[in-house]
């Protein structure tokens, strides 16, 4: 490592402790030292590329998760909101500063002449150019507490668009996932069917020959034909799944159904994941960031609504110049000014600068309770998604073995039969026990994927 990524490393560092010590004065209770879940599958040191979705070497996924990225409605409508967001700080700021105004016009005016003060009928006219200036003075701060509270919130914006985008790339390769898992469920059954028909194929060739009764091949087909029989409605769910994919790439579903009508075996993921420790969810979770955002925001409304109590100062002016003759408007003596400080201050309100303090108070309290439950909720999730993972991986070596055994069971019950060793019943049960075992090891590896997403997703991973 250089000097100067040294450098940078140290700053970074110090920055991320410094936002987890404004982070924790929230917190109601510390953050556990560790999880519960410690398994070897769980490092404690959090990784440096935080694209979860490339550990999976899947190029379709990649590509469909950075379209949904530029794509996808609710991101789109995230930006807008920061939009908003940015221009009410600004806003906000803009009062900080004198408001300056141009005016200027020609008036002309005709008097009665018959009003009886002896003044004969006339009419008068002049032409007016003035600037004009509007400025409260921030003496205490009340301004300044506005525009902070409305940059917090512009921060928060930020935050849940970084939260949009953590929960879009989870859903896209979730739905990707059990897209490709409802695939692998077809093969499945079409590679079940065909080992089937063959099975019908050999009863009735028995049947033929005497060897067995009509039974066994009404048997043999009521196995088959159920099997093709779910082969439709398995190949709907890949069809909602691809429907739901489009939606979150912001297309229509035919537009993708080329891309991802062709099956694709499931990866077979088992890799020590990165966790850290459950502090440092304070650095990457945006919703736990966007939470503490708005906390700030409403302890600056808190401070700005205390200082209601206090005077305000004005400052207005105006230079310009009048005249009824507009060759005259430039001299010394059609000059026009004024400048008139000024002060307000709210004696009485019937107590409702005590009432918005109360207010603000009590919004203050909430967000801080809404900070520490984000967070709660930040550490159930992850607890969740690490214990359901490390289940998952046992449930997939379990199912391997079972599917081993069940083609054993299945080969040699075949086998026997066409010796004529054991009755067909035992063939039935082997063939629907071995789709079952198939079927059990697909959806056990699809789950365990989908998982994997939602630990990645509850780490605030991913953006």
């Amino acid at each position: 490592m250089t000097r100067v990524h040294l450098v940078f490393y140290l700053l970074l560092c110090l920055s991320m402790k410094i936002h987890g010590q404004q982070s924790e004065k929230y917190l109601e209770r510390p953050f556990p030292d560790g999880w519960q879940e410690k398994d070897v599958l769980f490092q404690q040191v959090l990784p440096v590329d935080d694209q979860w979705w490339k550990v999976f070497e899947d190029e379709t996924l990649d590509s469909l998760i950075h379209l949904a990225m530029e794509q996808n409605p609710s991101v789109l409508m995230a930006i807008n909101r920061i939009d908003q967001a940015k221009a009410q700080w600004r806003i906000s700021q803009s009062e900080l500063y004198p408001s300056l105004s141009f005016n200027g016009g020609w008036e002309r005016q005709q008097t009665s002449g018959n009003l009886g003060t002896g003044t004969p009928q006339h009419w008068t006219g002049y032409y007016s150019a003035s600037v004009q200036m509007s400025w409260q003075l921030d003496v205490f701060g009340v301004i300044r507490q506005k525009a902070k509270a409305q940059k917090e919130l512009y921060a928060a914006s930020k935050e849940e668009y970084n939260a949009t985008m953590v929960s879009l790339c989870a859903e896209v390769a979730s739905a990707y996932f059990n897209l490709r898992e409802t695939q692998q469920e077809v093969d499945v059954l079409r590679r079940n069917a065909a080992s089937q028909e063959a099975v019908v194929a050999i009863t009735e060739t028995r049947y033929k020959t005497g060897l067995v009764s009509k039974l066994d091949v009404a048997q043999a087909k009521s196995v088959y034909y159920s099997t093709l029989a779910s082969i439709p409605v398995t190949e709907a769910s890949v069809i909602r799944y691809q429907n739901t994919l489009a939606i979150l790439l912001g297309l229509y579903p035919q537009d993708v159904i080329t891309a991802l009508s062709g099956s694709r075996p499931l990866p077979d993921y088992v890799e020590p994941v990165g966790v850290g420790v459950p502090g440092e969810l304070l650095l990457r979770r945006p919703d736990v960031r966007a939470a503490e955002h708005q906390v700030n925001a409403q302890a600056a409304l808190l401070g700005a609504s205390r200082k209601d109590w206090l005077p305000e100062f004005f400052l207005n002016a105006s230079f310009g110049y009048a005249s009824h003759d507009i060759k005259n408007m430039g001299e010394r003596g059609s000059m026009t000014w004024t400048i008139a400080p000024s002060m307000t201050w709210s004696i009485f309100s019937g107590g409702r600068n005590l009432q918005e303090e109360r207010l603000q108070r009590a919004q203050l309290d909430e967000s801080i309770h809404q900070f520490n439950n984000t967070v709660l909720t930040a550490v159930q999730e992850v607890e969740n998604a690490m214990s359901a993972y490390r289940n998952s991986i046992k449930q997939i070596v379990a199912c391997k073995e079972m599917l081993y055994q069940g083609k054993e069971a299945f080969e040699l019950s075949l086998e026997l039969y066409k010796q004529g060793l054991t009755p067909f019943q035992n063939v039935l049960d082997a063939q629907r026990s071995l789709l079952t075992y198939e079927n059990t090891l697909v959806k056990a590896k699809g789950y365990s994927l989908v998982c994997l997403i939602q630990m990645y997703q509850a780490l605030g991973g991913g953006w």
